[in-house]
């Protein structure tokens, strides 16, 4: 049996405009509550999400915002992020998703790549002056016409121009447009080269959200806590299209990332669902007073972004009640999940996978050398294939030939495992993969094992260059306790006899914190390039027997 899999349902898919969905739900659920806000207390119902994004898509027609604009959104995640996604879905510009973390050029790069005509912006956050970077840049950008800063005189005046525009004229214009228009631009993190604009349609992410939510039981009762950036697939998609396409309200605890205000949204808005990735959930287990918290309102949730260790889930699942809680696989490029755990699978399923395909998309599993479809249980990369593949990248034909093929599957660069049961799991990054001595090495593998040892509070392992080998391996460590770091000596006693000796990490390196992208991946590309610094010649010293 070869590694195919196609996702059979019963539930067609949406073949409506995101706008189009709004309006249905807000008809359908006006008094409940759809949005919330917990750092300013501001609250919507349906009806006053419905007609504030009205208001927000008058006002960037009436600045003449045509369809296939692209409109920038450079900030944390806030109500305005969210009223701007919608109004633009339903006017038919392009949001453009601008990373939070982005410094000066590369604010000019995307702007100037996608040709954004008009910014939304925070006007900083945390150590970032983003008015200021603006305002340095407009010169370099020619096609940036206007900016607009909530909270500011400028945001009061694209919702007092909304008065220019009837309603019938926004409905002409809404009439318009087609599911399959690009509605979103998300740039890759571009750890090689520059980053990539992952382009997407309504019927992309509007059912990718949809299904998701299926798959979790999402209704109008359920409310869904995201401290996840609304820049990311995770928080616009997976959270808010997952939400407004069922009902459910979408909850904010911050701006961006604080695990006590995110426990503490949990428990004053008795949310359902919660969202994060492990170094989230990790970061939140690990508060002083975590014992402190009610969470029992909770019952699922997401956890995605990287893969999760064993021992993390299990206490995700019984620590904070999320006993149905989900794990996704996916990519910016695929809208972004298509591989997702069930509500009834076991805790094996939910631990040692990544879930199975999602109704109406494909996945195989191919020898990346030939091509060729890989028999159950053995190693290749994973491809998709169906609704939720992206149009392309923004003007860059050649580097989206790259990824989709001939016959529209999209090469993920992931290495994976289907099993005899339909179920997936992630063996690394092709990048990832260590090849030490000619011995496929998977990291995945050893930071399972090593999640286990008393002294590591968290732990990612990397290929380092080493003259005999080829690479050699090095797990980089989180301790428990800093003053009481494990040393290499009692690393390598831990595996011993417990994992083969050619991946039995050679080096340790301590750590306080892993370098992260701005929506909670481990930045493994620069933790081989901090790690190859340091070790310098060492790596090409002397070698203990193997």
């Amino acid at each position: 049996m070869n590694s195919y899999i196609s996702g059979v349902s019963d539930v067609p898919l949406l073949g409506e405009t995101i706008g189009e969905n709004l309006d249905r739900a807000v008809a359908r659920f006006g008094d409940r509550e759809a949005l919330v806000d917990c750092a300013s207390g501001r609250r919507w119902t349906y009806a006053e999400l419905g007609a504030s994004v009205e208001e927000v898509a008058r006002g960037l027609v009436a600045l003449g915002i045509g369809k296939g604009e692209r409109v920038g959104i450079w900030s944390p995640n806030t109500p305005e992020w969210v009223l701007v996604q919608y109004a633009t879905a339903k006017i038919g510009a392009i949001l453009v998703n601008l990373n939070p973390a982005y410094q000066r050029q590369e604010l000019v790069y995307a702007l100037n790549q996608s040709g954004v005509c008009l910014l939304v912006s925070a006007q900083q956050h945390k150590s970032s002056d983003y008015r200021a970077m603006i305002e340095e840049s407009r010169g370099e950008c020619p096609a940036l016409r206007e900016v607009v800063y909530p909270g500011d005189p400028s945001w009061d005046r694209l919702l007092s121009r909304a008065a220019e525009v009837d309603s019938s004229r926004a409905t002409d214009r809404a009439a318009r447009l087609s599911c399959d228009d690009p509605i979103n631009i998300q740039y890759t993190s571009g750890t090689t080269g520059f980053p990539k604009g992952a382009t997407l349609s309504h019927h992309n992410i509007l059912n990718n959200g949809y299904f998701v939510g299926e798959l979790m039981g999402y209704s109008e009762q359920d409310r869904v806590c995201l401290p996840v950036p609304f820049y990311h697939c995770f928080g616009m998609v997976m959270g808010n299209l997952g939400a407004t396409s069922h009902g459910a309200c979408i909850v904010i605890p911050a701006p961006s990332f604080e695990p006590a205000a995110t426990l503490r949204a949990v428990e004053q808005e008795r949310v359902t669902a919660l969202y994060g990735v492990p170094t989230m959930f990790i970061s939140e287990l690990g508060l002083p007073d975590f014992d402190d918290y009610t969470l029992t309102s909770l019952r699922t949730g997401i956890m995605a972004g990287s893969p999760c260790p064993t021992e993390v889930m299990k206490r995700v699942m019984s620590e904070m009640h999320m006993e149905e809680v989900a794990i996704c696989y996916g990519m910016t490029e695929t809208s972004p999940v298509s591989t997702q755990t069930r509500r009834d699978d076991n805790v094996e399923r939910r631990t040692g996978t990544v879930g199975r395909v999602l109704p109406h998309l494909e996945v195989k599993v191919v020898d990346p050398a030939t091509g060729t479809t890989v028999p159950r249980g053995a190693a290749g990369e994973l491809c998709t294939r169906g609704y939720s593949v992206m149009l392309g990248y923004w003007a860059a034909p050649e580097e989206t030939a790259q990824v989709i093929d001939a016959a529209r599957w999209m090469h993920t660069g992931d290495l994976a495992v289907m099993r005899e049961d339909d179920y997936l799991s992630i063996v690394g990054r092709i990048k990832d993969m260590i090849i030490r001595g000619g011995e496929n090495v998977y990291p995945r593998e050893i930071e399972e094992f090593l999640h286990r040892h008393p002294k590591i509070y968290d732990v990612q392992v990397i290929g380092v260059p080493d003259d005999r080998y080829g690479e050699e391996i090095m797990a980089c460590v989180i301790p428990v306790e800093a003053e009481d770091p494990p040393t290499a000596e009692e690393i390598s006693a831990f595996c011993r006899g417990q994992l083969a000796h050619y991946k039995i990490p050679r080096y340790v390196r301590t750590q306080d914190a892993f370098p992260m992208t701005v929506s909670g991946k481990v930045r493994k590309v620069a933790l081989r390039e901090m790690a190859a610094k340091e070790l310098g010649a060492e790596a090409a010293g002397e070698h203990p027997s193997s």
